[in-house]
């Protein structure tokens, strides 16, 4: 899982940048009212509505778009109904991408994935061939500047994370999903500011490739985050500190 820090850190970058915003809040407005439908609109006793709700407001979602995506979670007001659903596929180099998407036409959906990936040199695969590699964590990345690695380690293993790591400029904590809330509630109790929070999934398998794979996987990456479908893409490529500084640019 090393490198998983510099490459959300890169790709956050790339997202702040991002001129079609409309496209970021359509994603976390589908998050939220998806969230809402499976957990209530409650907050306080919906985890992962929290965290979508967050990570809205990391993007300076307006609160009124925040609102109307929970209400039509909880059916206060009318919308789309989305259906959620993943891909799996492999991209160049032998990456393997799993693909979550929230849509309320499955068949035209499967059909735009499967086209991206086609045209950017992958292959969309079978139902388990590649989910089985990801496993859900929480990572939440600390600077490194704020707090010794010594006082961080204890405050986030005795709230339950499993590993705090050292990269780059940062901190990285990983927590099991179950203990992600607790572990970012207990450094924010501390007072530290967090870089990042989220729910993720990560492989222990990682692929590596070199500056040209590595700008294959991207666009294709990129293509796939371009589509108004899709929520999330994870992947297991790795590569070099410098190729990753260079697809940053």
């Amino acid at each position: 899982m090393s490198g998983h820090s510099k490459w959300a850190t890169i790709k956050r970058k790339k997202a702040a940048t991002d001129q079609a915003r409309g496209k970021v809040f359509t994603k976390y407005i589908k998050e939220i009212t998806i969230a809402a439908r499976a957990g209530g609109g409650d907050m306080d006793t919906n985890p992962r509505l929290r965290t979508a709700i967050a990570a809205a407001k990391s993007v300076n979602m307006p609160a009124n778009n925040i609102e109307r995506a929970v209400k039509r979670g909880t059916g206060e007001i009318e919308g789309a109904n989305y259906e959620e659903t993943q891909y799996e596929g492999y991209g160049p180099g032998g990456v393997a991408l799993l693909v979550e998407v929230a849509t309320d036409n499955r068949n035209r959906t499967a059909g735009d994935v499967r086209h991206i990936f086609t045209k950017n040199g992958g292959a969309l695969g079978e139902a388990g061939s590649v989910s089985y590699l990801f496993k859900p964590r929480g990572v939440i990345l600390v600077d490194k500047s704020i707090v010794a690695e010594e006082a961080l380690i204890e405050i986030a293993l005795e709230a339950g994370a499993d590993d705090v790591a050292s990269e780059g400029d940062s901190f990285e904590v990983l927590t099991p999903p179950a203990a992600f809330e607790a572990v970012k509630a207990a450094i924010a109790a501390k007072n530290i500011p967090m870089v990042s929070a989220e729910t993720t999934k990560l492989s222990s398998l990682q692929v590596p490739v070199d500056e040209k794979g590595a700008e294959a996987v991207v666009r294709l990456v990129d293509a796939l985050e371009d589509h108004d479908d899709v929520l999330k893409v994870y992947s297991n490529f790795s590569a070099s500190d410098d190729v990753l500084a260079k697809l940053s640019r």
